[in-house]
């Protein structure tokens, strides 16, 4: 065991940059050292990756063209619904009038809160609160059916809480950092033109509600779990196991038509529901639901706020300074308007020679994931004819949709010649998000939606779809690039598409079929074979030292699955064309590059489903045989890992 310890991830501290280290004891060093003593992360950031090199590459680009489009330099593009995305630019870049404005544009929502006497007032008035997009302790979504995706249905959550995970109250920093929030709290409250008094209150009554409400809420090891998710229950059932709220007339009132069922995702929130939500803790919900509310305004106000409300995401990520006006305009344009924005991106600097060859590399890809899948050793025939089943029905979504979704078209903004703030539009497409949400529920399952944006650097499975999104933004070096060797390319984007194509056969998509239906494919000798590997891909993950933190192999197993898919694929498909494996894996290694401050690795390893990159690069290739061979890694080596060690799935 010893042993394991010692070299999963190779030799040395991976956080601890070493120029001239040796590929066969530390992969990811050897390749990224100089790259790690030369970069320096961006003051408004708390990392930098080769993701966010991209990333910054197309917030340049996209801050320009708005700023440009904003002063009438630039015309337009003809994109629809983005002459909206720049007027709400416009209203965000307007500091001038964010400042005159101070907390004006919140006095009504800020006295609407205030303004709930009691519990059978804040029953009464609940409704019309979650129609205008108020945060309450507990939630309602309506999303495909996990067990017949043609339809959606009505999904029951618990309440948010205020630290990342529920993992984090138990840590020697959780003090601190509820101390850091409610000191930030009270200062905004204040600003708002409360008392001190009365801010205080508020607060201290939040932190009493959110303490309850952390013991009961899932943690996100809970949440990587997809068909834990899945408890149907008629709606009369859910509706009387709730007997302090009235439950039937927030139903009928919020939704109009009530569902016969509802599909709960948090059935233990639901166990607790009564001594959670209850008259005795009335104040405390109140003052939970004002300290939200502030928290999650203040970016839309003036400087001043968005100075006031840093303190904790500072606490929380370890970012030196608060993001620039300009680029914070820009954002949250972008974050109301994100598939306008990467239509246009993807239009803009997307060219058609790079989506025809991206297109050719996902069906090479897709051929040797199926030959993969044919010469598997441990499958039954009739698991793996399923298996190709599904593989074949997966829907390609390469760039950007041709089509933008309805939603965009209902968005509309004020400009501030008709009275319209940054705050005002903002809520307002947020309660226009609510209601078309709560409208599909007597709607079919809408399967030409995207989920990721164009100018987003990342890629994703949908299971309940059975789709694979690749966003323009991923399609470029290190990840892709036409002028790199095509060895290279494996290592980057075709590591990617096959990692997306693994989760179709994760330890979560695996329980769905080619339609994207909850529903068993497998034989039981089959799937108990895949549950005894999926532990092993646990194991050896799980206890690994990343600086600060130990790694949960529970919680991040099904992207370290996929991530083994990915990089076994792409080994194969460049085997297949007599690629260099060095080029390969260094790539591969290049993509995850990563410098990150403390406190960011802290919390993203609490919430992250994802291992950190520089070990994602290191314990993934310590399980390849081709990686022994190009580099010629023997025992003894930093990345040796005993044969019976290395876990391989697809």
């Amino acid at each position: 065991m010893n042993n394991k310890m010692a070299v999963r991830g190779g030799a040395g501290d991976i956080l601890e940059p070493k120029v001239g280290t040796r590929p066969q004891d530390n992969l990811y060093l050897a390749v990224n050292s100089e790259w790690l003593e030369n970069v320096k992360i961006p003051s408004d950031r708390s990392r930098i990756a080769s993701f966010d090199n991209i990333d910054l590459d197309v917030e340049k680009k996209l801050m320009k063209d708005f700023a440009d489009f904003a002063d009438g330099k630039k015309e337009v593009a003809d994109v629809p619904n983005l002459k909206k995305a720049v007027e709400l630019y416009k209203l965000a870049r307007d500091f001038k009038r964010r400042d005159e404005d101070g907390a004006k544009p919140i006095q009504a929502d800020l006295a609407l809160l205030e303004g709930i006497r009691d519990f059978a007032d804040f029953n009464l008035k609940a409704p019309d609160l979650f129609k205008a997009a108020f945060a309450l302790p507990f939630s309602f979504d309506v999303d495909a059916d996990m067990k017949n995706t043609k339809i959606n249905v009505l999904q029951f959550f618990g309440s948010s809480i205020f630290l990342p995970d529920t993992t984090t109250y138990k840590t020697d920093a959780a003090q601190k950092l509820l101390d850091v929030l409610k000191k930030q709290s009270i200062e905004l409250l204040k600003m708002a033109g409360l008392s001190v008094g009365q801010a205080e209150e508020y607060v201290d009554d939040a932190m009493k509600f959110d303490d309850k409400v952390s013991k009961v809420v899932k943690s996100s090891e809970e949440w990587a779990d997809y068909p834990a998710m899945y408890n149907p229950m008629p709606i009369s059932d859910f509706e009387k196991k709730i007997t302090n709220f009235k439950m039937d007339y927030f139903l009928k009132e919020a939704l109009g038509e009530v569902p016969d069922r509802v599909i709960v995702a948090e059935p233990r929130y639901l166990d607790h529901f009564d001594e959670l939500i209850n008259e005795d803790n009335f104040d405390e919900i109140k003052g939970w639901m004002i300290v939200k509310f502030i928290n999650g305004v203040a970016s839309y106000l003036s400087q001043d706020f968005r100075e006031a409300s840093f303190p904790f995401s500072q606490a929380l990520s370890g970012q030196p300074e608060l993001q620039s006006q300009e680029k914070q305009a820009y954002h949250l344009a972008n974050g109301i308007f994100s598939e306008v924005v990467g239509v246009y991106y993807g239009k803009t600097y997307f060219g058609e020679d790079a989506k025809k060859d991206v297109l050719s590399m996902i069906h090479k890809m897709l051929d040797v994931y199926e030959e993969r899948i044919k010469n598997n050793d441990w499958l039954s025939e009739e698991t793996k004819h399923k298996a190709i089943v599904k593989l074949r029905a997966l829907i390609l979504k390469i760039g950007y949709p041709d089509k933008i979704e309805e939603i965009y078209d209902r968005l509309h903004v004020t400009p501030a010649s008709e009275g319209g703030s940054l705050y005002s539009n903002a809520r307002a497409a947020e309660i226009e998000q609510v209601k078309y949400n709560v409208e599909k529920l007597h709607k079919p399952v809408d399967r030409t939606v995207w989920l990721m944006p164009g100018n987003l650097v990342n890629a994703c499975y949908d299971p309940q779809r059975n789709d694979l999104t690749f966003p323009a933004a991923i399609l470029q070096a290190p990840f892709y690039d036409l002028k790199q060797d095509r060895a290279e390319n494996f290592g980057g984007i075709g590591t990617v598409i096959a990692h997306e194509v693994s989760h179709a056969f994760d330890n979560n998509g695996a329980q769905f079929d080619e339609y994207g239906n909850m529903k068993n494919w497998w034989t039981d000798a089959d799937y108990a074979e895949f549950k005894k590997r999926t532990q092993a891909e646990i194991d050896l993950f799980d206890g690994i030292k990343y600086g600060p933190v130990t790694l949960n192999g529970k919680q991040i197993v099904s992207e370290n699955i996929a991530d083994q898919g990915g990089l076994t694929a792409a080994v194969q498909a460049n085997k297949g064309e007599n690629g260099d494996m060095k080029k390969l894996f260094e790539n591969f290694a290049r993509i995850w590059a990563n410098k990150q401050l403390t406190e960011s690795i802290k919390t993203q390893v609490s919430v992250d489903v994802h291992a950190p990159g520089p070990e994602r690069a290191n314990v993934q290739s310590q399980c390849q045989e081709e990686f022994y061979k190009a580099f010629d890694v023997k025992e003894g080596d930093g990345m040796w890992l005993d044969p019976e060690k290395r876990v391989v799935i697809w």
